[in-house]
């Protein structure tokens, strides 16, 4: 049974330097078109899995940039959503979005649509930095749409903050921190840069021109930002995410808990019946697929027991209460040290897994070498 929804609007204005995702300049795009398209794989996903659709409890709009949209284009999507997603057990609906490209209009379609949670990406309060990054927005912008969000009705509200950006300095992550928590917001999302391939950060890291801070400092950054994050009441319950209490993403935590869920738009993945797929990235494809009333997936892998048992360990160590016994023995009918006693002790006696009855979860040392553990929980034969 698949728990959420992931849609992907793979339309930008402007594409940020360090962004690896499936996206494509606004500009000259079939973007009307596909929408259709979207409605119509929503359709044929739904038709072939009648019962996975049933208990669907969140809807996540990604990117790209959903708020690209214009107002007209974003009520035709959610239209499309509430015409092939049964929304009885929708809790969490979010929307990412562009500081810059939220208009009262856009913020009143989508609320009136049924969002209610809106995913900002902010990345830095720093204007020299932002300009770095290829990000548009201005701190202004930040405030006057967060406001505006309020004032229609929107609670709760994240924002994405970035360390680790080419030439950024612990005085500048300190201060993008202490503008953050001047918003009082209920929920953060924090990341360190990774440069990805076919980038313009990892042409500019081929050529010996991209200046980042040290691994020192980089771990040092987020060092503070648990500390901040603590001393401003945020939990942290996952290795990127803060939140206060009510306001964890439960979208995300579908990923954690390594449950089902399905991916439409181009370039999306899902997770479904036991097989994770990928549609295609370019829009001509993934178009042509849908017209010709076929799901427009490119890679379909069925996920082996051994494959599951992994993924339950290395996606839900990223949570701070880690994995669940209970959890893992009712899934996999066996207990988890059947399978990772040795690992598990090694990782426990090297500081960076605590365990007890309830579970195992990474110590706090752990969290700073995080990857490093889940590798781990790779090595089974």
């Amino acid at each position: 049974m698949a728990r959420g929804v992931y849609i992907h609007i793979p339309f930008c204005h402007q594409i940020c330097n360090y962004c690896d995702f499936n996206k494509f300049y606004f500009k000259n795009q079939p973007v009307d078109e596909y929408i259709e398209a979207l409605g119509k794989e929503m359709a044929l996903t739904t038709e072939k899995h009648p019962e996975t659709f049933r208990n669907i409890e969140t809807i996540f709009l990604g990117g790209g940039t959903p708020t690209a949209l214009s107002p007209e284009q974003l009520d035709k999507l959610l239209t499309s959503i509430h015409t092939y997603i049964p929304m009885n057990s929708v809790t969490e609906f979010t929307s990412e979005a562009n500081p810059d490209e939220l208009s009262a209009a856009k913020l009143q379609v989508l609320f009136d649509g049924g969002v209610n949670r809106l995913s900002m990406g902010v990345q830095s309060f720093d204007q020299g930095l932002l300009q770095k990054i290829g990000r548009t927005h201005s701190n202004d912008h930040v405030y006057e749409t967060i406001d505006l969000a309020r004032k229609i009705g929107f609670r709760n509200i994240s924002i994405d903050l970035m360390y680790g950006l080419p030439g950024q300095t612990m005085a500048q992550w300190k201060d993008s921190l202490a503008k953050a928590f001047t918003l009082d917001l209920p929920h953060f999302s924090a990341y360190s840069l990774i440069v990805e391939p076919k980038t313009i950060f990892y042409n500019q890291y081929a050529k010996g021109k991209l200046y980042l801070p040290t691994e020192d400092l980089e771990a040092d950054m987020y060092d503070v930002l648990m500390q901040q994050m603590a001393l401003h009441g945020l939990q942290q319950y996952e290795i990127s995410n803060f939140a206060k209490p009510g306001y964890h993403s439960e979208h995300n935590k579908i990923y954690w808990d390594n449950d089902e869920y399905a991916g439409f738009g181009a370039g999306a993945h899902g997770y479904l019946a036991g097989i994770r797929y990928s549609n295609h990235g370019p829009l001509k494809k993934y178009m042509e697929a849908v017209e010709a009333n076929e799901l427009p997936i490119v890679h379909a892998h069925e996920v082996s027991q051994v494959e599951k048992r992994e993924e339950q360990m290395f996606l839900g160590l990223r949570k701070t209460e880690g994995v669940m016994h209970s959890i893992y023995e009712e899934k996999f009918k066996t207990p988890m040290s059947a399978h990772y006693d040795v690992v598990i002790k090694d990782l426990v006696s090297k500081g960076l897994l605590e365990q007890d009855e309830l579970g195992v979860r990474l110590t706090r040392k752990g969290r700073f070498v995080g990857n490093e553990v889940f590798q781990q929980f790779l090595l089974e034969d």
